[in-house]
């Protein structure tokens, strides 16, 4: 099921929205105001997001920004939705990463035609990530080791969810934050340190000589198991910022 995140500040057309893409079978969150929005995509990892530029506290234009330049946001496609009508408004919105802009009032039919062009070709990502006797299972959140259920807080979670994604790929204490913690943060680095200890002595055989969750000197860490989603063996890749 595809996840739509909506920010909308007219209550009324946010309750017809939901109702209307609630019908068409999607899973519908979302947002009245522009505070939080990042952080609330960071956790949420929506399909499709569907934005309006007058926001009450926010420009819809800078949401739009700091969601393109989010690491893990970066491709999420985003539909502005705006009273907005005039043609720079228009070109403004999408040289700024939007891809596609509607114009209220607006048909619910015609955005719906939209949102569908945007999933099209859209590949699915798998809903469970093993690694040998590792299973995690994005839809219920839930992470099992030889079968049995870890207790894993949410951002252990979803930093486990994200190595485990990216296999064999360095990432820098940095890049963790930005991608799991947000940029609207209050940690340092040394956080990650703290979590990747907590992981291994809940995933790792022996948590004293880590075999799925590696350190790289000078660089930081890497899943060093292959997935179910990476086929074969390959040389550790490391991401630059």
């Amino acid at each position: 099921m595809k996840k739509i995140l909506l920010v909308e500040d007219d209550a009324d057309l946010f309750v017809l929205l939901k109702y209307n893409l609630e019908k068409e079978g999607y899973a519908l969150v979302g947002s009245h105001t522009g505070k939080g929005v990042l952080e609330l995509c960071r956790r949420e990892r929506p399909d499709l997001i569907i934005l309006d530029i007058m926001l009450p506290d926010s420009d819809g234009l800078d949401i739009c920004k700091s969601i393109r330049s989010h690491p893990e946001l970066s491709h999420t496609p985003i539909i502005f939705l705006t009273a907005r009508a005039a043609e720079t408004d228009r070109i403004v919105g999408l040289e700024l990463g939007a891809n596609d802009y509607i114009v209220k009032p607006f048909f619910v039919r015609e955005l719906i035609a939209r949102i569908k062009i945007q999933f099209r070709g859209q590949a699915t990502p798998a809903r469970i990530l093993k690694a040998g006797p590792l299973e995690l299972d994005r839809n219920t959140m839930q992470v099992r080791l030889n079968g049995s259920l870890l207790a894993l807080t949410a951002t252990e979670f979803r930093l486990l969810e994200f190595l485990m994604s990216r296999p064999e790929v360095v990432f820098s204490r940095e890049q963790l934050l930005d991608s799991v913690w947000g940029h609207e943060r209050a940690v340092t680095d040394r956080t990650v340190d703290v979590y990747i200890l907590r992981l291994r002595q809940k995933i790792e055989a022996d948590p004293s000589n880590p075999q799925m969750i590696r350190s790289v000197r000078g660089f930081g860490y890497t899943f060093a198991v292959d997935t179910e989603e990476t086929a074969g063996k390959h040389s550790p890749a490391v991401t630059h910022s």
